[in-house]
């Protein structure tokens, strides 16, 4: 666990007792944002793959993805137990049928623990919470909804398909089943303020929800937003003004929800802009030196002391 904040690794390891890393894979469902359901051409910042790895395009099973996974990051970590993370568009989106036996293939590989899914408010079923309520009993199950903003009418720009009171309604759904909740928030969408995205983190606060994904906004070649960047609509945030963003965000969240990601992964051959979003660790680092500027932390403003985010034995 990280002095300053809750972090996802700390949090698995916890649970397991070793290095427990997530693979991503991608099961080739769709969006109601893109399918005509609710719209087409999804958000504005959405690339074709839907944040995937287009893995099933090339044909690969979730198997055979998990098991390329598995291999990558025992090499590179050390990694003992992996998390099967359903990413790509929406992944509760499709039969309950194709989604349990996805879900099955996912589980039966071995050394796969749990599963986290990635998903939208507005297309979660009460048959698929009983399904994950089910597989919960035996394994470690998250749900993943995408919010990006508490800010209906930032959500309208961003053509985003549903309201705040979409997710708040999925999250106690969800979570009224035990299961818990991870919320995808987005910093630097069009027309937000600082005051906006800490009236995001107080919403998700006052939720209840029990992690958190902090994304940057970067322009993604082909999509709405790269259009709207070229014609000067659209500014992006500098590395360091996300850092602050992101400590503004986090002083806001009480220190048991789970951060799991403090920035995005654009994929280099598709990004347009900011090009510091190239440079993960140089992000991560400014992160760190502006909690450290400011000498605060996760839960600060929620009344919680410093102390109660620091592992056992630390000082």
């Amino acid at each position: 666990m990280s002095a300053r904040y809750t972090d996802l690794n700390t949090y698995l390891r916890g649970l397991f007792g070793c290095r427990v890393q997530k693979i991503t894979v991608d099961a080739g469902l769709t969006c109601p944002n893109r399918d005509g359901t609710v719209g087409t051409g999804g958000c504005i910042y959405c690339n074709a793959r839907g944040s995937g790895t287009g893995a099933y395009g090339r044909g690969l099973s979730i198997t055979a993805q998990l098991e390329q996974g598995k291999a990558a990051m025992s090499r590179r970590y050390g990694a003992r137990r992996f998390i099967a993370y359903f990413q790509a568009f929406s992944n509760t989106y499709a039969p309950l049928e194709r989604l349990k036996a996805l879900y099955d293939e996912a589980l039966a590989v071995e050394d796969v623990v749990g599963l986290f899914i990635g998903t939208r408010p507005d297309c979660v079923s009460e048959p698929v919470l009983d399904l994950l309520q089910d597989y919960s009993r035996r394994r470690l199950v998250w749900v993943e909804y995408g919010l990006q903003s508490a800010r209906d009418a930032t959500l309208v720009l961003i053509r985003r398909g549903h309201d705040a009171a979409c997710f708040h309604r999925a999250t106690a759904a969800t979570r009224g089943r035990g299961l818990p909740v991870c919320a995808h928030v987005i910093l630097g969408l069009p027309g937000e303020t600082r005051e906006d995205a800490r009236f995001t983190a107080g919403a998700l606060a006052a939720g209840g929800v029990d992690g958190v994904k902090i994304h940057s906004l970067y322009v993604v070649k082909g999509t709405r937003l790269e259009s709207l960047f070229l014609r000067g609509g659209y500014r992006c945030l500098g590395r360091e003004e996300y850092a602050e963003l992101v400590a503004d965000v986090l002083e806001r969240l009480p220190a048991r929800m789970v951060v799991q990601r403090l920035t995005g992964d654009p994929h280099p051959d598709e990004l347009a802009a900011p090009d510091w979003c190239r440079d993960k660790p140089a992000t991560l680092a400014a992160i760190r030196l502006a909690l450290e500027r400011r000498d605060t932390w996760q839960g600060r403003l929620c009344g919680e002391a410093r102390r109660t985010l620091l592992p056992k034995g630390a000082a």
